[in-house]
C-alpha cells in the first residue's frame, strides 16, 4: 500500500493539484483505512528520503494534502525543464516496471501497470500530454524503450525491453536501488533481480 500511494502521490503532485484523503483512501488504501495514518506517515518518509519531497496537510479539517520540494534542486542531472523531469521520473517507472518483470513486458501488462498509477493511454494527461504516443513513439525514438512484436498474435501485441540509451543512461542496480527505496525492502530482497545487477 505505501509503495501505491508513493507513486500515486507523485503522479498528482505533477499535475500540482492538492490531494485529498478521501482519493487516498478510495483509490489506494481502499480496506486498510485502520491503517490509513501509518501508511500515509511511511509514504511521507519515503517521499522525503528518496526524493526529498514533504507531504505537507494544508488544509486539516478536509484533510487535504501537497508536496513541496525540500531539498536544493540536484545540480546538473535535472536542469531540464520541469515537464521533462517529470516524463524522466515517468521513464524510470517504466523502466523499473520492465526490469522488476523480468527485462520484458507486453504492451498490454504496461498499460495496465500505468492505468493503476492513473495515467490512462488515450487519454490527455496534463503533464504527459499522449501517453500511448509518448511511450510508443518518443520513449521509442530516444531509444529508452524498445519494442518487438509477438509472433502470431491478432491483434498485434509487442514486447516491451530498455533500449539502448536506458542502458547507458541508468543502471538496473540504480533502478534496483530506486524501487527498494519506494518499497522500503533492502535491494536483496529480489534475489534474480538483485544477482543480475551483480553480473
Amino acid at each position: 500500500q505505501v509503495s501505491e500511494l508513493v507513486q500515486f502521490l507523485l503522479v498528482k503532485d505533477q499535475k500540482k493539484i492538492p490531494i485529498k484523503r478521501a482519493d487516498m483512501l478510495k483509490n489506494i488504501i481502499r480496506e486498510y483505512k485502520d491503517a490509513y495514518s501509518e501508511i500515509v506517515n511511511k509514504a511521507g518518509r519515503t517521499l522525503q528520503e528518496v526524493f526529498g519531497l514533504q507531504l505537507v496537510e494544508i488544509d486539516t479539517k478536509r484533510h487535504i494534502y501537497i508536496l513541496i520540494n525540500n531539498l536544493p534542486r540536484a545540480e546538473g542531472q535535472y536542469l531540464c525543464r520541469d515537464k521533462e523531469k517529470e516524463k524522466m521520473g515517468l521513464l524510470l517507472v517504466i523502466l523499473s516496471f520492465i526490469f522488476m518483470k523480468g527485462n520484458s513486458v507486453k504492451d498490454s501488462a504496461l498499460w495496465e501497470f500505468l492505468h493503476l498509477l492513473r495515467v490512462y493511454p488515450g487519454k490527455q494527461h496534463s503533464v504527459f500530454g499522449d501517453v500511448r504516443k509518448l511511450v510508443t513513439e518518443e520513449f521509442v525514438r530516444q531509444k529508452y524503450l524498445e519494442t518487438t512484436p509477438i509472433p502470431l498474435t491478432d491483434p498485434p501485441e509487442f514486447k516491451y525491453q530498455w533500449g539502448p540509451r536506458a542502458e547507458k543512461e541508468t543502471s538496473k542496480k540504480d533502478v534496483l536501488n530506486f524501487v527498494a527505496k519506494i518499497q522500503g525492502k533492502d535491494p536483496t530482497f529480489w534475489a534474480s533481480q538483485y544477482s543480475e545487477t551483480r553480473a
